[in-house]
């Protein structure tokens, strides 16, 4: 692509796209150019619909990839080409919306009993005891660990939004005992070469202590945010301060968590029950 990809990095980096998104938006533009086999400035509407049916009906890619695609090559129109970008008939995919699946309490405790070093229990305590996503786990300085106000800073997560989550007396003193065993320097999770653990190696760990811990769900790291804020709806959490700890956008985002909420559901009386309780119950 040459000057056209020059200039599409330029776009992108003016308006602050985090890397991993600039580089996935070259590589979606290059692939269109090689499928239409054409120079980036003869490019069509009529390629980008012939494209993304082929992306879509033959690749059968997911809602969220494919609306990736569409994402980048509109920008590339608009912002490298200087066109207008108009598709008639087609919009981006909307995803189906599924429930997180969460850990019980007790499935939690003995994945944290199952870590298969103090490393690794810290690691996913700190998961589970501040609803950070992986990446931000991984990212962690020992500077942000502040625990005069029994906080931990979260710079630049998702959205490159700075917050704030709670520093729990039980998880310090977990950090506090790792610290005094692996003395990290700059990073508290450090990985090779000075860079901070990967989110594969931080995947694995949690891997390991789930078959130590027998559970078979299919969980991952992740799913220890989606149990942080689930427990934290069950013992009766605001919904909109879960939303500020878990750096939600969006309400709706975290008002998902009520749909699992074990107190929300058992609570809740199912009408056969109410009908039963006037009729005798029937024989087996």
């Amino acid at each position: 692509m040459g000057v056209f990809r020059d200039a599409m990095s330029e776009a992108m980096a003016l308006r602050g796209f985090a890397p991993k998104t600039r580089s996935a938006y070259l590589s979606w533009v290059r692939r269109l150019v090689q499928f239409c086999r054409v120079v980036p400035d003869l490019l069509t509407t009529d390629h980008v619909r012939a494209f993304l049916l082929y992306l879509t009906q033959e690749r059968k890619l997911s809602f969220s990839t494919f609306n990736q695609a569409l994402h980048a090559v509109r920008f590339f129109f608009i912002e490298v080409l200087k066109r207008p970008f108009v598709l008639e008939g087609l919009r981006y995919q909307r995803p189906p919306r599924r429930l997180p699946v969460v850990m019980s309490e007790e499935e939690v405790k003995r994945l944290l009993e199952g870590a298969h070093s103090l490393r690794d229990r810290a690691l996913l305590e700190t998961g589970y005891a501040t609803g950070m996503r992986v990446s931000e786990v991984t990212r962690l300085l020992i500077t942000d660990i502040d625990s005069q106000r029994m906080q931990i800073r979260v710079e630049q997560g998702k959205g490159r939004k700075d917050r704030s989550v709670m520093l729990s007396p039980s998880l310090l003193e977990t950090l506090r005992n790792y610290w005094r065993a692996s003395k990290p320097q700059v990073f508290l999770f450090p990985g090779a070469k000075g860079k901070p653990l990967s989110v594969s190696a931080a995947q694995k760990a949690f891997d390991k202590a789930r078959l130590q811990a027998g559970i078979r769900k299919s969980v991952s790291f992740h799913t220890l945010r989606h149990s942080f804020a689930t427990h934290l709806l069950e013992d009766g959490a605001n919904v909109r301060k879960i939303q500020a700890l878990l750096g939600h956008r969006s309400l709706q985002t975290t008002e998902l968590y009520t749909h699992v909420a074990e107190n929300y559901l058992n609570q809740t009386r199912s009408p056969l029950d109410r009908l039963r309780g006037k009729q005798a119950t029937p024989r087996a």
